[in-house]
């Protein structure tokens, strides 16, 4: 059983009568939903509905744990913070730092991470630091399935929630109440303009390093997240890579030529022509 201590995990405790509404009127997640055996992903979004923090978020009895970037810690816990006005509500570091990732076809201790049962498999997270494997067994699994991370894959600020595939993940709400930047992600989920979106990058030598741009006949798709040998991935925009695709247009990572595929189980697919997607 593959398991890997990420380091640069950290973790905040959200304890309190209040925790459960405080954070779901407030993230991109459905907390109510959240059941004890589950770690979803979601957002703190910035009013104009882009990405400000990205986390995991589950349950630890009566409260909440959020695992997020260790650079982005101090950050989120003073956002939230502000906030919390006078709810009643806890928020501190969390005794364990780091999460250990671990994955078979076993049952593993911990929570299991949303995004990759999604794409049919099992991965536990837990807090502190419980495996010794190589980190980059879990960069191809994310590579593979297609999820992303920030400061990896994406600049928070830059992305919105259906460009990391927020929607059709789990970590991303349309049924609750208002939350910050809900009215920007709702009207791009009824009128179809989401066009960036994460795919899975493949060569048949190494791939170059991170933020390469990939490019079809000179224009831009993307650039290069995370890399593993020659396999990585990247946000790109499908209406562009599916107009070159259709039409026999190499796509490349620099020099490198490259094919892309969009996570099976997303059910996204590349239009075949530019206009097939809304502006």
């Amino acid at each position: 059983m593959p398991a890997v201590f990420l380091k640069d995990r950290a973790l905040i405790r959200v304890s309190g009568a209040d925790a459960e509404a405080f954070l779901h009127n407030l993230i991109t997640t459905d907390v109510v939903s959240l059941c004890a055996s589950e770690a979803r992903p979601g957002a703190l979004l910035t009013p104009q509905g882009k990405i400000l923090f990205d986390f995991m978020i589950w349950r630890d009895g009566a409260d909440f744990i959020i695992e997020t970037d260790t650079g982005q810690q101090d950050a989120l816990l003073k956002r939230l913070a502000i906030y919390k006005l006078r709810a009643a509500v806890t928020l501190e570091p969390d005794k364990d730092q780091g999460v250990t990732v671990s994955w078979d076809e076993q049952a593993a201790e911990g929570v299991a991470d949303s995004r990759f049962a999604k794409a049919g498999g099992v991965l536990m997270r837990r807090g502190g630091n419980h495996g010794a494997a190589d980190a980059m067994l879990y960069d191809a699994l994310r590579a593979e399935h297609g999820v992303a991370i920030s400061g990896r894959d994406f600049t928070l600020q830059d992305a919105f929630p259906h460009d990391v595939l927020l929607d059709l993940n789990g970590g991303l709400s349309f049924r609750k109440g208002c939350y910050v930047g809900q009215e920007v992600v709702s009207r791009m989920q009824h009128r179809g303009t989401a066009r960036r979106r994460v795919v899975s990058v493949s060569a048949d030598a190494e791939l170059p390093a991170t933020g390469t741009e990939i490019t079809a006949a000179g224009k831009p798709l993307g650039a290069l997240g995370t890399v593993v040998g020659s396999n990585g991935l990247a946000i790109v925009r499908i209406d562009r890579a599916g107009e070159a695709i259709a039409n026999g247009i190499p796509l490349l990572a620099g020099e490198t030529t490259v094919s892309l595929r969009l996570p099976p189980w997303s059910g996204l697919t590349f239009p075949a022509v530019a206009n097939e997607v809304s502006a």
